[in-house]
């Protein structure tokens, strides 16, 4: 044999004990739990694996929440000054009385305009009943609106601390019922 089959050889059998030096007999235990620790697999009633190699993946760390709860507290959390809050809390009001004055304003309207149910004729409506019909529906629809809208700002100026307006409670329109639309003619 020359030199380069010798030196040829010699790799080859370097090789071999080294990947059989990384890869020991693995052993599979019942519980889908492998060891390669004899000891262990005896003891734990073990199968030696045949065939292919075993990949083992490192799982990932899981992070405590117990390290993240007192950052929380100190230093991320921004408190606002009171009388800040005090002024944000008065500028809120503001908006809310004054949505609350545009929404009366509005009601009031609507109810001039709807005349209890029996609104002046506009336009084509002297000649086609059904237009006339939707238009008082819309406006009985309208009324309802505003006055949800009414009742849920002052429930919302009643959750303030400052004092309410003292606007009179809104009362019940008189709303008559819209004729059927098969009154039509």
């Amino acid at each position: 044999m020359d030199l380069k089959h010798v030196l040829l050889a010699f790799v080859v059998v370097l090789t071999g004990a080294s990947a059989a030096n990384a890869q020991e007999r693995v052993f599979r235990c019942p519980n889908n739990e492998y060891t390669n620790d004899q000891a262990i697999a005896k003891a734990k009633n073990c199968k030696p694996l045949q065939g292919g190699n075993v990949s083992v993946i490192p799982g990932t760390a899981v992070k405590s929440t117990a390290n993240t709860a007192p950052a929380a507290s100190g230093t991320s959390a921004q408190k606002v000054d009171t009388n800040d809050q005090r002024a944000r809390d008065a500028d809120a009001r503001g908006v809310l009385e004054a949505e609350l004055k545009r929404a009366e304003a509005r009601r009031a309207e609507l109810l001039a305009e709807y005349k209890d149910g029996k609104p002046d004729h506009q336009g084509i409506e002297s000649r086609n009943h059904q237009r006339y019909l939707d238009r008082v529906a819309e406006l009985k629809a309208a009324i309802a609106r505003t006055e949800s809208d009414i009742v849920g700002i002052r429930r919302e100026l009643g959750r303030s601390a400052a004092p309410a307006p003292a606007s009179a409670p809104v009362p019940a329109a008189p709303v008559a019922a819209a004729a059927p639309a098969s009154a039509a003619k």
